[in-house]
């Protein structure tokens, strides 16, 4: 390899996770207690959506920021693919003899394109880097739809026409931007952006995680943050709060001491939920300059304070989270419909988590428990003092396990053919590129929903459809009320999966009465990625797969050819939510293609992506 092309390697090393060796699940598990801290945010002023230009479609080196840390430390997974035949777990992949059939959309289904990777790469005058995977963050509400991804946002009306321009977290968030193309000095590192809006308050709420950096050299200095805007009314596009939690959780900005190996550590993959008093992030926390995870964060805040916009309100901070001896990882709390809280011990928020990764102290990469947990006394987060109480409990379930990659349909990948012909001019790649697979994430809970008395849930799981081991969707219905004396009961569970196709990255919600949705990414032989749904309804299970928007290309982004035979990014999340008589959901798809000689005459496709990634979002909604 020569001198060029391995400076051409280093500069994309984002975002990609290294994996250590695999954790042990051997000895007896030691039962922890977990802390509870109180502290205050700090209040960073007000934000608002502004003018935002979009810079002129090219590649621009550096493309990512010159910084081998970054490669280690943000949406990590230590989780290995298992063995499938269960001969070292004694656990097999489970087989689904029924597979699930694949139908048109149904319903008056209305469905239109997201942000994209060309929106991220050249927003903010195309002081921006280049990302993958977007990270996708949906909330609905009063008219309006608001989209976030890795590192951008955009405000919609319910007819999918933009009522705001693109906007770069950074420039959001009050922050340099992450790349100025002229004075070559980096701006702090946002990522895993989510939102939520409360309709009782009428009030939007987004987060994201942003990790200071020296703006000279990019490398990271320590300090890392969880970023919190509340919109200052029902409109999105006017005024918000800035508020921020220090994560590095070493002793410094008032945090505690988890004695993380190097110093800090990092408030990794933050998601949020919500019931009628709380708001909640819980976060997933490693040592961020080393190879070692901690356990589960939590941090519970006065929905009522941040809604009245009040100086610097009060959290709540759990840590030391366990679970039958075993460190919580993933621990996602739900977010409800409209008057769907759990009114009983004074408020009830609930959280779902699996137990199949290395990081939850699991290396054979299956299990077949779920753990449930709750906060109560909710109400008292808008007392002076807040009393809070942490349950949990081990429920078993359905057996599942760590999901392969994914394959993808064939189709042109133009980045790839040009990489193979030097058109960029970095020299010969070390070994041909060629259309990839999609990462298919590891199997921790993805989104959590509260409705009918009932929490459900969806992750991923490897699965064994007509002989091939591919990734499925496991789902989960549960009543929590037992709790206390236990994990609950599971009401209903199940599989999703597609023979020759893989299903990635779900998302679930359901109205009032438990009639819902799980989204996701439909990939596989005979698809290219897709933005696809199925119908759930409690104990009747869920419906067949149905299109929202069909592929019409492969994947072909940098963290493929780049970063090959690591991580290649897809996901990590996706979204859905309720409002009113509609279930709305986001998805990445790719929206786009193009062949290798248009791509030579326009790099970005007709401005559907960008030199070096194509990912996109589908934005969907379902009025049943």
């Amino acid at each position: 390899m020569n001198r060029k092309s391995f400076g051409f390697l280093v500069v994309f090393s984002l975002l990609v996770s290294a994996v250590p060796a695999a954790a042990s699940d051997s000895g007896a598990p030691q039962e922890q207690t977990p802390g509870q801290h109180v502290g205050q945010l700090i209040n960073r002023g007000s934000t608002s959506f502004g003018a935002n230009t979009m810079g002129e479609a090219g590649l621009s080196l550096p493309e990512a920021p010159d910084n081998a840390f970054r490669q280690d430390v943000v949406n990590r997974s230590y989780s290995r693919r298992p063995d499938p035949s269960g001969e070292a777990s004694g656990i097999r992949a489970p087989t689904v003899s029924s597979p699930s059939s694949i139908e048109g959309g149904g319903g008056p289904l209305f469905s239109f394109h997201g942000l994209n990777h060309f929106d991220q790469r050249f927003a903010n005058g195309g002081n921006q880097f280049s990302l993958e995977p977007p990270d996708q963050g949906l909330c609905v509400g009063n008219g309006f739809v608001l989209e976030t991804v890795n590192d951008v946002m955009r405000v919609f009306d319910t007819s999918g026409s933009p009522v705001s321009g693109v906007v770069d977290l950074n420039t959001f968030y009050g922050y340099p931007a992450q790349f100025d193309r002229t004075t070559f000095l980096q701006g702090p590192f946002a990522t895993d952006p989510s939102c939520y809006y409360d309709p009782e308050h009428e009030r939007w709420f987004h987060v994201v995680l942003t990790l200071d950096v020296d703006p000279v050299t990019g490398e990271f200095l320590g300090s890392n943050h969880l970023d919190l805007a509340v919109s200052h009314t029902n409109d999105p596009t006017g005024d918000w709060n800035l508020y921020s939690i220090p994560a590095q959780n070493d002793g410094t900005d008032g945090t505690p001491d988890h004695e993380c190996d190097g110093g800090p550590c990092i408030g990794d993959y933050p998601h949020i939920g919500a019931d009628k008093h709380g708001f909640y992030i819980s976060t997933n926390e490693y040592a961020l300059f080393a190879d070692q995870y901690t356990t589960a964060q939590i941090y519970a805040i006065s929905k009522a304070a941040l809604a009245e916009r009040a100086l610097s309100p009060a959290f709540v901070h759990f840590d030391n989270l366990y679970i039958a001896g075993r460190p919580g990882f993933t621990v996602w709390p739900a977010t409800s419909p409209v008057g769907e809280y759990a009114g009983f011990r004074d408020g009830t928020e609930f959280f779902l988590s699996s137990m199949a990764t290395e990081e939850s102290g699991n290396s054979r990469g299956f299990d077949f428990r779920l753990g449930v947990w709750a906060i109560t006394n909710t109400s008292s987060l808008n007392d002076a003092t807040p009393s809070l109480n942490l349950l949990r409990g081990v429920l078993p379930s359905e057996p599942y396990g760590v999901p392969p990659a994914s394959a993808q349909k064939e189709g042109d990948v133009p980045l790839a053919d040009c990489l193979n012909e030097d058109c960029l001019g970095f020299g010969d790649p070390p070994e041909p590129q060629e259309e990839g697979v999609l990462d298919s994430l590891d199997s921790r809970m993805q989104q959590v929903w509260y409705a009918d008395g009932k929490i459900w849930g969806a992750q991923g799981t490897i699965v064994k459809v007509g002989g091939q081991f591919l990734a499925g969707i496991a789902y989960f219905v549960v009543d929590p009320t037992a709790i206390g004396s236990g994990g609950g009961v599971m009401l209903a569970q199940g599989y999703l999966a597609i023979p020759n196709n893989n299903l990635i990255m779900p998302a679930i919600a359901t109205f009032p009465g438990g009639r819902g949705i799980i989204a996701f990414t439909l990939v596989g032989e005979d698809f290219y990625p897709s933005a696809a749904f199925a119908i759930i309804n409690g104990a009747l299970g869920v419906g067949p797969v149905r299109m929202a928007a069909q592929g019409l290309g492969p994947q072909d982004g940098f963290t493929e050819y780049f970063l090959g035979g690591g991580r290649p990014r897809w996901g990590d999340y996706g979204a859905a939510v309720v409002d009113g008589g509609s279930l709305w959901f986001a998805s990445e798809y790719i929206g786009q293609t193009c062949d290798f000689d248009e791509f030579l005459v326009d790099m970005s496709c007709g401005g559907t992506r960008s030199a070096l990634a194509n990912w996109g979002t589908r934005i969907s909604r379902l009025s049943p």
